[in-house]
Order: structure tokens, then sequence, then C-alpha cells
């Protein structure tokens, strides 16, 4: 298989202060944010810039949670930090929108890390319609 190289710009970064946290969407994108508001939540795509590293990017099994008593299980099949791309996703219930500055519940991004885009929650199309299965160590 060819290896194909994309390149990845940042629409803003996080911003968490004084108990509050928000994402500061550039001016560029500003105009991406309208109907936006709409919407109760969003999922939120961000990079692992402080654990951005050749050696963690070729971690790829670990023990889930950090726990030795889990079994070496992929990254793919964890949330593990680290992995191959460092792309990490949130669903953060939106505070509120003004101007280029979206607040939000939550993230578990520290502050200023990069945010790579934005996309809202639609419960029809994100939400798991059936059974759901997870392994015993979840």
């Amino acid at each position: 298989m060819e290896q194909a190289y994309f390149r990845i710009h940042p629409i803003g970064k996080v911003e968490k202060r004084d108990g509050s946290v928000r994402l500061r969407i550039l001016e560029a994108y500003e105009p991406a944010l309208v109907g936006l508001e709409g919407f109760s939540h969003m999922h939120v795509f961000w990079w692992f810039d402080k654990n951005d590293t050749p050696a963690k990017r070729g971690i790829l099994q670990v023990h889930p949670r950090g726990e030795k008593r889990n079994p070496l299980t992929g990254v793919f099949a964890t949330r593990a930090p680290v992995r191959p791309n460092l792309i990490a996703m949130d669903l953060c219930a939106i505070g509120g929108i003004r101007g280029g500055v979206v607040e939000v519940d939550k993230i578990d991004a520290f502050d200023g890390t990069p945010i790579l885009d934005i996309k809202p929650y639609i419960p029809g199309s994100d939400a798991v319609v059936g059974e759901v299965r997870v392994p015993d160590w979840l």
C-alpha cells in the first residue's frame, strides 16, 4: 500500500481558565460556526500535541486504562493517548457561542491544545441502534 500524507491545519485552540472551557476558533473559520447554536452538543476533534513523539506514535498495544491487570490490547481498541495519529475526540455540551468563541462544559484536552474539527452531535446518526458489545475489561 502506498503511504499517503496529509496536512492538517488547526481551526483554533482550547482555552481553559478560571474553571471555564472555551474553544477559540480562528477568525478565518468563524463563518463555519453559523448554525451550530441550534445544537446542544458537538464532537470536538483535537490533537494530542503534548503527547506527540515518534516513540509514542510507535506504541501499538497498551494495557487499557494503564492497568497491568487488563490484557495487552491494540490501541485501536482503546482510547489510549498513544496512537499512530494522535487525533482525539470529545463530546461536549455547547454552553454558548459568541463570535469565534464556543463555550463548552468540558474537554479532556489541555489549555492551548489545537482543535482540528467540530461536528454537531446528531442523535439519529450518532446513537447506536440495537445491542452494544464491549470487552470484559471495560
